[in-house]
C-alpha cells in the first residue's frame, strides 16, 4: 500500500511519508469542517432542503479534494465557498428575486469561464488587468459582507427604523450565546488550538441544548436525500442581462481568492521553485475551476481553496494525498446529518464573524499612498456590505477606479479589461 501511494504521490521526493499526510489531512479538515454546517443553514433560506445541502456540501468537498489531490498532488482542501453562499442567498435569490436553481446556473456559467480562464492565457491576462487595491479590497468586502450577515443572524445587530440598524437585546440567550460563539472561538484560535472554529461551533450548539433552546436527536443517521437538489440549475434561465454582474461577481471573488490561496499555500509547502513559480500551479486552477461546475450540479454556491489548508502544511502536508484524507473526511461526514441539523444559526454566527475579521487582513497590503488606488478599493470595501451585494461592491469600485484615473490624468494605468468592465457595469446600473 505504501509503494502505491509513494508512486502516487511522491512521498519520498517531497520530504514526506504516509503518517505525516494522514495526520495534515486530519488538522485540514478539522479547521475547515465548519462549513458543512454553515453552508447549509445559508442554502436553506434561499429555499433549498437543509439535509440535502448538507450532503451536496458534504459531497462537493469530498471530490473536489480528491480532484486537487490526485490531479494537482497539492496538500490543499476545497469546499463551498464562504462569502459566495452569502452572495448567493441573500443577492441573488433574496434581494434580486431569482430562484435558487437560476442562482445555480449563474454558478455553472461562471465555473465554466474559470475553467477556459484556467487552461487558457485568459487567467493571467485577466489578473493583470485588474488593480491590486481592487483584488484585495473585493475580499475584505467580502468580508465584511460575512460579518455582517453573521451579527445579524446572531441577533447582535438588528433593524431599527429610525438608524436602519442597532444593538441587540443580550438580555436574550441567542444574542448571548452568539456573542459567546465569537470570543470562543478568537480566544481558542489566539491560543493556536486545532479545530477553534468547530470546537466553538460544538460548544455553543452543546450549551443550547443544556439549555433546552435545541433537541437533541442524535449524531448518527443515514444521509438524506440529494434528490431536492441534485441536478436542479436552470442554466438557461441564468442567460438574462442582469445576471452579468452576478456571474462576474462569482467569478473574480473565485478567481482572486484561489490564486491568493494556492500561492500562499505553494510557499509555506515548499512548491516555489527557484524561479518562483509554483509547481502545477496549472493542474491546481484546473482542479479548483471544474470543481466549481461540479459544485452547480451537486447544488453548491463556488467550490474553492480554502487558506485553512496551510494548518495540515504546517502539520507537514506537502503532497495530494493530503487533501485526499480531507475528501475522505468529508465523505464520512455525510452520516452525522443529525449534527448538521440541530446546529442552531447563532452558534454559526461566531464562526462568520471571526472569518470575516481575518479576511480584513488584507487591507494592510493596500497603496494608502496613492488616493487614486486606495478611492475606489474603499468605495468596494463598503459598499459590499451596505449594499448586501458582492456585485454592487464590485461594480462601483471598477467604476471609480476608471473615473478617477481618467480624470486625474492617469490613462496609462487604465487597463483594457479596467475598461471593459466598468462599462459592463456602468450599463448594468444605469439601464437594467
Amino acid at each position: 500500500m505504501n509503494g502505491f501511494l509513494e508512486s502516487l504521490f511522491k512521498l519520498q521526493a517531497n520530504g514526506t511519508n504516509v503518517g505525516t499526510e494522514v495526520l495534515a489531512g486530519c488538522t485540514t479538515f478539522i479547521t475547515m469542517v465548519y462549513i458543512i454546517f454553515v453552508n447549509p443553514q445559508m442554502m436553506a433560506a434561499s429555499g433549498m432542503d437543509q439535509g440535502a445541502s448538507f450532503v451536496g456540501t458534504c459531497l462537493a468537498a469530498a471530490i473536489a479534494c480528491f480532484v486537487m489531490g490526485l490531479y494537482a498532488n497539492w496538500p490543499v482542501g476545497m469546499a463551498p465557498g464562504m462569502g459566495l453562499n452569502a452572495f448567493f442567498t441573500y443577492t441573488v435569490v433574496g434581494e434580486m428575486g431569482y430562484s435558487w436553481q437560476i442562482a445555480l446556473g449563474a454558478v455553472f456559467l461562471a465555473g465554466i469561464i474559470f475553467v477556459v480562464m484556467s487552461v487558457t492565457r485568459l487567467r493571467r491576462w485577466m489578473l493583470d488587468s485588474i488593480s491590486l487595491n481592487l483584488r484585495i479590497a473585493m475580499g475584505a468586502g467580502v468580508g465584511l459582507f460575512i460579518g455582517f450577515i453573521g451579527l445579524k443572524s446572531g441577533g447582535i445587530i438588528i433593524p431599527n427604523e429610525a438608524t436602519y440598524l442597532s444593538l441587540g437585546d443580550f438580555t436574550q440567550p441567542q444574542t448571548l450565546l452568539a456573542g459567546l460563539s465569537f470570543l470562543s472561538i478568537a480566544v481558542l484560535s489566539i491560543r493556536r488550538v486545532p479545530g477553534a472554529i468547530i470546537i466553538g461551533i460544538l460548544g455553543i450548539t452543546s450549551i443550547a441544548i443544556l439549555m433546552d433552546l435545541v433537541q437533541f436527536n442524535g449524531l448518527v443517521a443515514p444521509p438524506p436525500s440529494l434528490a431536492p437538489i441534485l441536478m436542479q440549475l436552470d442554466i438557461i434561465g441564468a442567460f438574462d442581462v442582469a445576471m452579468i454582474s452576478v456571474i462576474i461577481a462569482f467569478l473574480f471573488v473565485n478567481l482572486f481568492d484561489t490564486a491568493g490561496t494556492l500561492l500562499g499555500v505553494a510557499n509555506r509547502a515548499g512548491l516555489i521553485d527557484e524561479q518562483g513559480n509554483a509547481n502545477n500551479l496549472d493542474r491546481a486552477l484546473k482542479a479548483d475551476s471544474s470543481s466549481s461546475v461540479l459544485g452547480a450540479f451537486l447544488g453548491c454556491p463556488p467550490v474553492t481553496s480554502y487558506v485553512e489548508s496551510s494548518a495540515g502544511v504546517e502539520a507537514g502536508g506537502r503532497t495530494g494525498l493530503t487533501a485526499v484524507v480531507v475528501g475522505s473526511l468529508f465523505l464520512l461526514a455525510i452520516f452525522f446529518s443529525p449534527l448538521a441539523v440541530i446546529v442552531p444559526a447563532y452558534a454559526t454566527a461566531g464562526a462568520l464573524i471571526y472569518v470575516a475579521i481575518l479576511m480584513l487582513s488584507g487591507m494592510e497590503a493596500l497603496d494608502w499612498s496613492d488616493m487614486t488606488e486606495i478611492l475606489p478599493a474603499l468605495v468596494t470595501i463598503i459598499i459590499i456590505p451596505l449594499s448586501f451585494s458582492i456585485a454592487n461592491g464590485i461594480a462601483l469600485g471598477f467604476i471609480t477606479y476608471v473615473a478617477v484615473k481618467f480624470f486625474t490624468g492617469k490613462h496609462a494605468d487604465i487597463t483594457l479589461g479596467a475598461w471593459f468592465l466598468a462599462i459592463i457595469f456602468l450599463a448594468k446600473l444605469t439601464f437594467l
